[in-house]
């Protein structure tokens, strides 16, 4: 199965929060059933990416990152690649990738849908329709953080309490992102 059927399949088979949220689901639909490699960045009028926010085991904190081109704390996430099995497996990697971490457990859906205008590294403008997922990240032995890496794609890295976020965070969607990613894990917090 190609990356846009898989793709296809998560949207077609997820239900959504509320109508907001289905209506977007269906745009999303649409402009994947429309476009040619709707999941490749070179889909110039614009693409699905996956995102994932992470969550240490208490779900206490969440992983974000100061994106540069952003300008704010975001989840992690990026392009899909032509290996991504799915649009899971793109926020998958990409939350490895963007965090160091050894292992991250995905939710079993999204857990939002977003688009936004960007100009990404194809230096125009375009848009991104950004599937979103929750990951806990595995314990440690002593209940600390988990260590983490930052990578070349991130100004800053850094675990934040969710009841203390930067204030110059993603407004919009972060809150959100807590909001409905914790509860969509606790299922895969039973040890």
């Amino acid at each position: 199965m190609s990356i846009t059927d898989a793709t296809r399949a998560i949207l077609a088979d997820w239900t959504a929060p509320d109508a907001e949220q289905d209506a977007l689901r269906h745009t999303m639909l649409a402009f994947v059933d429309a476009a040619d490699d709707p999941c490749m960045r070179a889909c110039v009028p614009g693409h699905v990416t996956g995102s994932v926010i992470v969550f240490d085991a208490t779900l206490r904190h969440v992983l974000l990152t100061l994106h540069p081109r952003v300008g704010k704390w975001i989840q992690l996430g990026g392009h899909c690649e032509p290996d991504d099995a799915s649009v899971a497996a793109t926020a998958a990697r990409e939350g490895l990738e963007e965090s160091g971490l050894p292992s991250l457990r995905l939710s079993d859906a999204p857990v939002h849908l977003h688009t936004h205008p960007i100009t990404c590294s194809l230096g125009v403008p375009t848009r991104h329709l950004d599937v979103r997922y929750a990951a806990v990240a595995d314990p440690t032995p002593d209940g600390s953080l988990p260590a983490i890496v930052r990578s070349d794609e991130s100004v800053d890295l850094a675990w934040w309490p969710v009841d203390d976020l930067p204030a110059d965070i993603d407004a919009d969607t972060i809150p959100v992102l807590i909001e409905s990613g914790a509860p969509a894990l606790k299922p895969l917090l039973d040890y």
